[in-house]
């Protein structure tokens, strides 16, 4: 029976945010802050890992994938979300479940449009997404803080006080107002425009320029840069090899043949849009680092005046945090995986953990593949934290600390993991320490998977 429906004679009050706190600090007990610091030392197979994705992975796309990751330290990170999972398997956790993005890299963070056409900054990509202990997420953060930082080749006080101001930002989000009603955490934002302006001389550059150039992303002008029209009125794409081609595999041909299940898994409003337009054309689209390999494709859609619309269909597979992290998820959720495939698993914790989502969003099972269908190009951006200077480097790296904290604060567990950090001094200290040597391992991992390929 549902905890929304319970008989009256056996109701009694939810455990207040103050109880829950309360229950995040007795975990202290179990798992000391300090104890965040550690990184197991186990026996450990990261290039098996690698290979044992790409053995799923489109065959002639393994190499491209293989020379994204050797771009830099950073692009390997990017990259190795399983092995990360995997590691984390090794390691104490505090149990504390949330929905997680699973791959919450500084680079996953960015910029789109909302349904009313205003930019928002929130995560942006949930292929791994799972529940998952709180740190998780937020090691994968910090990690990633470092090895970027250290990519740029910044100086070690610039990245420690990023990562630390990160973990407190993040600390502050999920204690701010305790007690705060759920509705009021459901609805907040992140406004880029009405952030941009508090913002120092430096980052509000920064910033603006990001604005400016998603502004420019939008589908109107991926359709004319990426499709042209036959003699027959249809619109098509125009391939470039090997990052965007017509595929001849029977799985593309059954996943153009099946778009009208997607439509079925979209609200009803996008049903009766998608009821303007037919499919006109499909390609197979290389997306991403760690991605490289999976089935990604772009589908064309026109109207009969020419207009168009681009949507991308990509393949969902098993979460890293379930696969490899060895988290049971939760029996309603498991249950809901099982009936919408992997793809739902996407679309339902984007939904979840975004504060306003595409809502084109759905998904589609094709070939015995699941897959979570978006819109394309739809004023997306991000900062490259390679071109930006040590403020707006610390201030980029709170911003997602604290867009973090606002997905995981949609869990009923966030007292807990409230009262379990405190202020965030305490683990913004051990977290560092854990994220500095995280990232010797990844580097360590980086070298080795360059000297084998």
């Amino acid at each position: 029976m549902s905890a929304l429906a319970v008989p009256p004679e056996t109701w009694s009050m939810p455990a207040s945010a103050a109880a829950r706190a309360a229950e995040g600090r007795e975990v202290r007990r179990r798992l000391p802050r300090s104890a965040l610091a550690h990184l197991a030392d186990g026996p450990r197979d990261p290039l098996g890992i690698l290979d044992r994705q790409n053995a799923t992975r489109v065959p002639e796309l393994v190499p491209l994938r293989r020379e994204r990751m050797s771009a830099s330290p950073f692009a390997f990170y990017r990259g190795t979300a399983a092995l990360q999972a995997a590691d984390f398997a090794g390691e104490d956790h505090s149990g504390i479940l949330v929905p997680s993005c699973g791959d919450a890299h500084v680079a996953n963070f960015g910029f789109y449009g909302s349904r009313q056409r205003r930019l928002v900054f929130d995560l942006n990509d949930f292929d791994e997404a799972a529940w998952a202990p709180w740190e998780w997420d937020v090691k994968r953060l910090v990690a990633s803080i470092v090895v970027a930082g250290q990519s740029t080749s910044r100086d070690d006080r610039v990245i420690g006080r990023a990562v630390r101001g990160a973990v407190r930002t993040y600390a502050r989000g999920m204690g701010a107002n305790p007690g705060q009603n759920p509705l009021v955490r459901f609805f907040a934002h992140f406004d880029v425009n009405a952030v941009a302006d508090t913002l120092d001389r430096q980052t509000r550059a920064v910033v603006k320029r990001a604005v400016r150039d998603a502004a420019k992303r939008t589908g109107d002008r991926a359709s004319r840069r990426l499709t042209t029209t036959g003699d027959d009125g249809r619109l098509v794409f125009v391939e470039q090899a090997p990052t965007m081609t017509h595929p001849a595999d029977e799985a593309a041909i059954r996943l153009r043949a099946n778009v009208d299940r997607y439509a079925r898994s979209a609200s009803v409003d996008i049903r009766v849009l998608l009821t303007n337009y037919v499919v006109s054309d499909l390609v197979r689209r290389v997306v991403g680092v760690g991605s490289v390999g999976t089935v990604c494709s772009l589908v064309l859609f026109q109207d009969g005046d020419g207009n168009a619309l681009i949507l991308q269909a990509k393949e969902a597979g098993r979460s890293v945090l379930e696969e490899y992290g060895g988290i049971a998820q939760p029996a309603a959720f498991h249950e809901h995986v099982q009936e919408h495939g992997q793809g739902g698993r996407v679309v339902a914790l984007q939904r979840i953990l975004q504060a306003t989502s595409d809502p084109f969003l759905g998904q589609l099972r094709a070939s015995g593949m699941d897959f979570y269908v978006r819109q394309f190009h739809d004023m997306k951006g991000g900062i490259e934290v390679a071109d930006v200077e040590d403020r707006p480097f610390h201030a980029y790296a709170e911003a997602c600390a604290a867009t973090l904290a606002r997905a995981h604060a949609q869990s009923p567990s966030a007292p807990v993991v409230a009262g379990y950090l405190g202020s965030g001094r305490v683990a913004g200290e051990a977290l560092a320490e854990w994220a500095y040597a995280y990232a010797d391992r990844s580097r360590a991992d980086y070298e080795a998977f360059v000297a084998a390929a």
